[in-house]
C-alpha cells in the first residue's frame, strides 16, 4: 500500500526536491504552498513519471487556522499522512529595531505556529496508528543567536528544541521526529531573506537543495533526532556549546554581516 507524504513549502528549494524524492520512492504526495501554479507544474511532472497521486493545496500558512484547514480538508477526503515534512519558512535580514513588524509576525506565524500546529494535528493520528515520521526543517541557525536575523534564528532554535522534545515523547509509539539542520544552501532563501552579499553566502561553494533533501530524507527514514548537513556545519554547531556566549554571538554577527 502506498504511503503519503505531506510537504509544506513544496514549490521550490528543499521542499520541491523532497517532493521529487518521495515520488521517486512511490509515495503519494500532498503538497502545500502559496503558489498553486508551481504546484500544478510539479503535479503534472511527477504523476506520469513516477505513477503517484499528487494532491495540491494552495494556502498561506502564515494565516491563522491555516494548518487546521489543511488537516480538515484531508480528513474529509479520508487521506492519512505517513510522512509530515514542515518545510515552509522564511528569513529576513536587518537590524531588528528597523524591521517591519508585520513581516516579523508573519515569520513567527509560519516558522513556529504553523509548524507546531501541523505537528500537533497529524502527530495524534500517527501515535494512534503507531507509525509515522515527521521532519521539521530547522537550520544551523538553531544553535546560536543571530544578530541581523534575530527572529529567524530564534524561530529555528524553537524548531530544534521542539522537535527533540516531541521525538522523545513519541518514539515509544513507533513515531519519530527529525530536525533537519541545513547550513547555507543554494536555493531561493538568500534572495527572499535579502542575504545576497553576506559573508554567509558570498564566495562560498554551497550544497544544492537536492543534496540537502537527500540527506534529510535518509535521516528521517533512519529516525535520526537531529540531522546537521555537512561536516563543517556539524563541527561549528557543536562547538558553540563550548564557547562563551558573547563570543558565539559576535562570531554569528560577523558571519551574517554583509561585505558592503
Amino acid at each position: 500500500m502506498k504511503k503519503t507524504a505531506l510537504i509544506t513549502g513544496a514549490s521550490s528549494g528543499i521542499g520541491l526536491e523532497l517532493a521529487k524524492i518521495h515520488a521517486s520512492k512511490g509515495d503519494n504526495l500532498v503538497l502545500v504552498a502559496r503558489s498553486t501554479g508551481k504546484l500544478e507544474e510539479l503535479k503534472n511532472e511527477l504523476e506520469p513519471k513516477d505513477g503517484v497521486t499528487v494532491y495540491i493545496i494552495g494556502k498561506d500558512l502564515s494565516l491563522p487556522n491555516a494548518a487546521a484547514e489543511v488537516y480538515a480538508e484531508l480528513k474529509q477526503k479520508n487521506m492519512a499522512i505517513d510522512y509530515l515534512i514542515n518545510n515552509a519558512g522564511f528569513g529576513d535580514y536587518g537590524l531588528y529595531y528597523n524591521s517591519v513588524w508585520e513581516k516579523q509576525e508573519q515569520m513567527i506565524n509560519l516558522n513556529i505556529t504553523a509548524l507546531s500546529h501541523f505537528t500537533r494535528l497529524f502527530l495524534k493520528d500517527m501515535v494512534e496508528r503507531k507509525s509515522g515520521k515527521i521532519m521539521n526543517i530547522a537550520s544551523t541557525a538553531s544553535f546560536q543567536p543571530g544578530p541581523t536575523m534575530a527572529v529567524y534564528c530564534a524561530s529555528k532554535a524553537y524548531v530544534l528544541s521542539f522537535s527533540e522534545a516531541i521525538n522523545n515523547e513519541v518514539k515509544e509509539f513507533g513515531v519519530t521526529v527529525t530536525a533537519l539542520c541545513p547550513g547555507a544552501t543554494t536555493s531561493g532563501f538568500q534572495a527572499a531573506a535579502s542575504l545576497e552579499g553576506s559573508n554567509l553566502f558570498e564566495g562560498k561553494k554551497l550544497p544544492t537543495s537536492l543534496e540537502v533533501a537527500k540527506y534529510g530524507y535518509k535521516s528521517m527514514m533512519k529516525g535520526k533526532a537531529v540531522a546537521i548537513h555537512g561536516f563543517m556545519n556539524a563541527l561549528m554547531a557543536n562547538s558553540s556549546r563550548f564557547s562563551p556566549r558573547f563570543l558565539v554571538v559576535k562570531i554569528a554577527r560577523m558571519i551574517l554581516e554583509k561585505k558592503n
